[in-house]
């Protein structure tokens, strides 16, 4: 049994970082957008279980909605401890796989994930897929579920590699365009117009027409 798990924190504080790009009602949609293209493409990757862990009820609701099962958070720790928690609930429920990415990579799609699914060698195993910066790590998949502990935050993925090694666990590396590009910074969202709008969260950019709006004032 193969898992997948989306940490997504509160709706009303995302994206703080596309502040001087996006109002709050923008980036709270365009974070709805996002992670609703994530669970579609796990959607569509034939695994067993995919989970949500959030507080928020919005977002346990967007989950169920698209056949995803929310996890319930007391509070808002963080996306290690977030990740930590379903690893637990992982092994609890017996499954044999584990397998984490982000709800801002809206990008991704089903074939990607079965492309990291196919990377996965006989347990103990890891496969880890960077970002585009290759800083960050975007997905991680393991065998067993708790085969390699997981911290986020860059760089990431050269730790995880490293504790991977660690534990002699030989990782696997699959770099996929897709699923590469996280949307943080005003230049992500270019890259996402880039992709064009087969995604929700493409076209809800592009219709705002960022590129049109007068630069931000400096302080």
């Amino acid at each position: 049994m193969i898992v997948a798990a989306v940490p997504v924190k509160d709706l009303v504080n995302a994206k703080q970082r596309l502040m001087g790009v996006l109002d709050a009602s923008e980036r709270r949609e365009l974070a709805r957008a996002m992670l609703a293209d994530v669970l579609r493409a796990l959607g569509g990757a034939g695994l067993d279980h995919v989970w949500v862990v959030t507080r928020e009820p919005e977002v346990a609701t967007i989950a169920r909605g698209l056949g995803a099962e929310p996890l319930a958070e007391a509070e808002n720790r963080g996306h290690t401890a977030a990740v930590a928690a379903a690893q637990t609930e992982a092994v609890r429920r017996g499954a044999g796989a584990f397998l984490t990415i982000p709800g801002d990579v809206p990008c991704v799609t089903a074939a990607e994930i079965r492309t990291l699914v196919a990377a996965l060698g006989p347990p103990p195993a890891a496969v880890f897929g960077p970002s585009r910066s290759g800083l960050g790590t975007n997905g991680a998949l393991l065998a067993p579920p708790a085969a390699v502990p997981l911290r986020f935050g860059e760089p990431s993925f050269a730790n995880h590699l490293a504790a991977a090694r660690a534990l002699r666990v030989e990782p696997r590396v699959v770099s996929l365009p897709g699923l590469g590009l996280d949307i943080d910074a005003p230049d992500d969202l270019a890259a996402l117009l880039a992709e064009g709008t087969a995604t929700e969260s493409g076209r809800l950019v592009a219709g705002w027409r960022i590129a049109a709006r007068p630069a931000p004032a400096l302080p």
